[in-house]
């Protein structure tokens, strides 16, 4: 199974093409998204490109292989644009023998963890920053901001063979 995972992309038509680039180059099986995917939210300055009416489409047209959660910025409006369910504040996945929770990270984040048993990959975004750590027996991930990075670079994460790994995007003017 491979996965490319990505978090906060909050209405960047730029930065979501550099993510469909990424799409199409690594041909993932499924698409896990952790929410903030339309609105940059009250905190955020305007990311490049704002404009989330093209980011459904390009969303849209990927439905089908899209897992999401419901992020801080989400709103029940956003579900009546997506062909996709988008508003579960959680999803629990078996991929490859592993457990996998997925969630944004504004109720359950690294410094308060569901009840997990040891061994489970925790996934969340919501801080905009790149994570890889284990805690209490938990690996929690972040795949860091796909438009608005407060870690200095854009990024998503991909899966495959057991393995997670960054990807990072540079800038272009």
């Amino acid at each position: 199974m491979k996965m490319i995972i990505a978090s906060d992309i909050h209405g960047s038509a730029y930065w979501c093409g550099k993510l469909m680039e990424t799409i199409e180059q690594e041909s993932p099986d499924q698409i896990i998204l952790l929410g903030d995917l339309l609105y940059h939210g009250p905190r955020n300055n305007l990311p490049r490109d704002y404009a989330p009416k093209k980011v459904i489409p390009m969303l849209s047209g990927l439905a089908d292989r899209i897992l999401a959660v419901r992020g801080n910025c989400e709103a029940e409006v956003d579900q009546m644009v997506f062909p996709f369910p988008c508003m579960a504040d959680y999803a629990l996945v078996s991929c490859d023998g592993l457990e996998l929770y997925l969630t944004h990270g504004h109720l359950w984040n690294p410094d308060h963890l569901p009840p997990l048993k040891s061994g489970t990959v925790f996934l969340s975004g919501h801080t905009h920053i790149k994570l890889d750590e284990t805690r209490n027996g938990i690996r929690c991930l972040n795949p860091g901001s796909v438009s608005i990075p407060k870690d200095g670079s854009h990024s998503c994460m991909v899966y495959e063979n057991g393995q997670f790994r960054f990807r990072i995007w540079e800038e272009q003017q």
